[in-house]
């Protein structure tokens, strides 16, 4: 194997997850049907006094074998079956990882609620108003709002979405549980895929109607909590910041505005 090839590949196994020393001594296997130890070290550039534990990481991770004859000789697992069974092995690892992180983060998240609010000098996790400029936290008040509403759910929409109303299950889910549900579209935002799914929310009871432009994204729940979208109009990027707000005062002027835009607004 010419040096260019063998550095090539050197970082490129140094990019699948194997180190330095394991990565060098794999290609040197590759190249020899069997090694003692310190005959590899010697061959990879691999310090004596690591090299066993190189091995013993190498054959951990499927990629090499031993080879018990007089001697303990070590010899390159076929990269075909070496490599994409170390990748199911890490796929897995990261599986769990990710799963007892999820468990963790649940628990920690009820306790943090908790200092939350007494930190908020006990108001609660909802204040009367926030600033969210975080697409994925936008959508995350939304869809939490979405699933507590008790009896009326009203919202202008309009792209980009933090969360695409039409494609949201717990619209659905809200109205089969006896919520009002109304949405207000632009026109212009509706493609063919929208106008499909508009059908079916038709069918399970959810108001729809269209009017040509809107002056915000506005999601309101049960006439008192909410959020308001406005676009930013000094970057050139369409970007929305959104207000977050769980207040009587501010919920009544909302609805108001809804309703103002509502009777302008033709079915479907």
């Amino acid at each position: 194997m010419v040096e260019v090839e063998f550095q090539r590949f050197w970082r490129r196994l140094q990019q699948l997850g194997l180190n330095a020393y394991e990565s060098r001594s794999y290609l040197v296997l590759l190249g020899h049907p069997k090694f003692k130890a310190l005959e590899l070290a010697a061959r990879a550039h691999v310090p004596r006094q690591k090299i066993y534990e190189v091995l013993d990481s190498l054959v951990e991770k499927g990629f090499a074998q031993v080879v018990q004859e007089k001697t303990k000789l070590f010899s390159a697992v076929e990269p075909g079956l070496a490599i994409p069974s170390y990748l199911s092995r890490q796929r897995q690892l990261m599986e769990h990882e990710l799963t007892d992180q999820s468990r963790v983060a649940s628990g920690l998240m009820d306790d943090l609620k908790s200092l939350y609010s007494e930190g908020q000098g006990g108001r609660g996790t909802l204040d009367y108003l926030r600033i969210v400029t975080e697409p994925a936290q936008t959508g995350a008040e939304y869809r939490k709002m979405l699933s507590e509403v008790k009896s009326e759910y009203l919202e202008f929409s309009r792209p980009p979405y933090a969360v695409d109303p039409l494609d949201e299950k717990l619209v659905k889910h809200a109205r089969e549980s006896g919520v009002a549900c109304c949405l207000l579209l632009e026109s212009a935002s509706l493609d063919d895929g929208h106008r499909q799914r508009l059908g079916e929310y038709s069918a399970a009871g959810v108001e729809v109607r269209q009017v040509a432009s809107l002056p915000m994204k506005l999601a309101l729940f049960d006439g008192c909590r909410g959020l308001i979208a406005l676009l930013d109009p000094v970057i050139t990027r369409p970007s929305w910041t959104s207000l977050v707000f769980d207040h009587e005062g501010m919920g009544e002027a909302m609805k108001g505005l809804f309703e103002e835009y509502w009777v302008r607004g033709k079915h479907l």
